[in-house]
């Protein structure tokens, strides 16, 4: 297996396609907002065929829970046909659930959840995580009244005698489900900012605005609620929407290579360069071990 992540803007999904082409492989989205319906140019989903991308449909929560058993499915298939799976994507935790065997319990029963959201909006949260404070005290000290997923989640956890804050970390091992070469992606920062720039102002000569008011006007989750430039281009003038998405993706870019600094042995690779030249890089350094 190959997977390719990076910031946002950094090219990954072209490296990802060629290597694809190259070896006939697999493309595996590991973004945890492509996986929606409806929004194709602010998830900037890819051109190519790619699995798990637009599988649910707006108003569905969607979770890594959920996400990992079908990433796993996919995967397993494409090596058992001999066909070598590309994941790519940019959210660092769908990346580790798509390549290890993570302990993410998978969502709750729609009623407990239901009750948990209620409980949360009588009084923006106060009761809930003074709740939190009682039945998982280490969660409640980790998590802020005003995250108001977070407290819901680790309610939801408590209820099923499970915790947001494991004593003993799972998430960055090295172990992975299947060999595995992780490559991230790295860009002079004022080429990614260039980039950055760029693809916003292309969302919006795109039909952003349309897209997004399109999904506004209907039932959204809160998990859909939250991708980039949503309400901006539904809300903003073009100029002013194209900035206002400019600035989140600039904030998520850093967090982003954050995550991919923590991910446990990734090779970096410059990013800058044509998409096949560095795909060639790449398989050189596939080759090589």
């Amino acid at each position: 297996m190959i997977a390719v992540f990076g910031p946002t803007a950094s090219g990954k999904s072209a490296v990802a396609a060629a290597l694809a082409a190259r070896l006939d492989g697999v493309l595996v989205s590991c973004d945890a907002m492509q996986v929606y319906r409806g929004l194709p140019i602010l998830t900037n989903q890819p051109a190519e065929p790619t699995e798990l991308v637009a599988i649910w449909p707006l108003e569905r929560e969607a979770s890594v829970g959920d996400y990992a058993p079908r990433a796993h499915a996919v995967i397993d298939e494409a090596l058992a046909s001999k066909r070598p799976p590309i994941v790519v994507g940019g959210t660092g935790l769908y990346l580790r659930a798509a390549l290890a065997e993570l302990d993410i319990p998978p969502p709750g029963p729609p009623e407990l959840r239901k009750r948990l959201e209620d409980l949360y909006e009588r009084d923006r949260g106060y009761e809930a995580h003074a709740l939190l404070v009682e039945r998982d005290p280490e969660a409640a000290r980790a998590i802020h009244v005003n995250d108001r997923r977070r407290v819901i989640r680790a309610l939801e956890l408590a209820e099923l005698g499970r915790t947001l804050r494991p004593k003993a970390p799972t998430l960055w091992t090295d172990e992975t489900r299947h060999p595995t070469l992780l490559v991230g992606l790295e860009l002079d920062p004022a080429e990614l900012e260039r980039r950055i720039v760029e693809r916003a102002r292309e969302m919006i000569a795109l039909g952003a605005r349309e897209e997004a008011q399109s999904a506004l006007a209907g039932p959204i989750s809160t998990t859909a609620s939250r991708v980039i430039g949503l309400r901006e281009a539904a809300e903003l003038d073009d100029q002013a929407a194209a900035e206002a998405i400019a600035i989140k993706t600039r904030r998520y870019a850093a967090y982003q290579r954050k995550w991919m600094r923590r991910i446990p042995n990734t090779s970096l690779i410059s990013g800058t360069g044509r998409a096949e030249a560095i795909a060639d890089a790449v398989l050189e350094m596939a080759r090589s071990r």
